[in-house]
C-alpha cells in the first residue's frame, strides 16, 4: 500500500478501537456470562458443520488460486473493523455493522463462517465484545445466519436481471437486518417473558436494536456495493481470483 493508504488504514483502526471500548449490556454480540451454559453448548454445535464446510471451501479456493488470499485477508479484516463499530442504542445497548455480506459475496457463506469465527474470537478476548461462552451463538447470528441470507439474496437478485450493485445493496442490508433477528431469538429463547413467552421477549429484543439497527443496516448495503466497485477498479486480477469478475 502507498503510504496514503496506510494512512487512512491505521485511522480506520484507531476509530475502529476508538468505538470499541464502548461499554453495554447487551448488544448484537452476545456478552460474556450472559447465556445459559446449555444454550451456549447447543450453539456451539449447531456451528461446527458450517465450520466444518467453511474450511474446506476456503481450501479450495486457495488451491485454486493463491492469489485470492489477498482478498480473502481484506474481507475478514472488514469484518473485524466494521464489527467493531459499536454505536449505543437504547436501554444501555448496542448495534453495529456485520461486514459480513463482503465476504459472503465473494467467496460464498460458509467461507465467511471461518472468518466470523475468527474476528469474534479476537474481539472476545482483545475488545470485551462478545464473549468466549457465548462463542456459539454469536457465530451462528452473524458468520452463518446473516451471510447465508446475503449470499441467497444477491444470487436471486442476479437471476431476476437486477442491476449487480443493487444486489450487492440489498443483499448485504438484509444480511445485517437478519443476524439481529437471529440475536434477538437467541436472547428470547433463553428468556422468555413471562407474559407472551418466547413471541413477546423476542420483539422486545428486537425493538431495542431496530432504532439504530435499521439505518446502520442501509449504510452496511452502501459500503459494500462501495468496495466491490472499488476492488473492481483497482484489483480485478484477485477479483478474478475468486471468480467474481465473472459475472455481468
Amino acid at each position: 500500500m502507498s503510504k496514503k493508504e496506510t494512512s487512512i488504514m491505521k485511522l480506520a483502526i484507531a476509530f475502529a478501537m476508538a468505538f470499541a471500548v464502548v461499554p453495554s449490556a447487551y448488544g448484537m454480540h452476545i456478552m460474556e456470562g450472559y447465556l445459559p451454559a446449555a444454550y451456549c453448548i447447543a450453539w456451539g454445535a449447531v456451528c461446527l458443520p458450517f465450520l466444518v464446510a467453511g474450511f474446506f471451501s476456503i481450501r479450495k479456493s486457495l488451491q485454486k488460486d493463491g492469489r485470492a488470499i489477498t482478498i480473502l485477508a481484506m474481507s475478514g479484516a472488514f469484518i473485524f473493523v466494521i464489527s467493531s463499530l459499536k454505536i449505543p442504542s437504547v436501554t444501555g445497548s448496542c448495534s453495529h455493522m456485520t461486514g459480513t455480506g463482503l465476504g459472503a459475496i465473494l467467496f460464498g457463506p460458509s467461507a465467511v463462517s471461518i472468518l466470523g469465527l475468527i474476528v469474534l474470537i479476537f474481539q472476545a478476548i482483545l475488545l470485551a465484545h462478545g464473549g468466549l461462552t457465548t462463542l456459539g451463538a454469536n457465530t451462528f447470528s452473524m458468520a452463518i445466519a446473516g451471510p447465508f441470507l446475503t449470499f441467497g439474496i444477491y444470487k436471486l437478485c442476479r437471476k431476476l436481471n437486477v442491476n449487480k450493485m443493487v444486489s450487492v445493496f440489498l443483499a448485504a442490508m438484509l444480511g445485517d437486518l437478519l443476524t439481529y433477528c437471529v440475536t434477538s431469538l437467541q436472547l428470547a429463547l433463553a428468556y422468555p417473558s413471562e407474559i407472551g413467552g418466547i413471541g413477546a421477549s423476542a420483539v422486545k429484543f428486537l425493538g431495542v436494536f431496530a432504532p439504530t439497527q435499521l439505518p446502520l443496516a442501509v449504510i452496511e448495503g452502501i459500503l459494500t456495493a462501495v468496495i466491490i466497485m472499488t476492488l473492481e477498479t483497482y484489483a480485478l486480477p484477485e477479483l478474478k481470483a475468486v471468480g467474481f469478475s465473472k459475472e455481468v
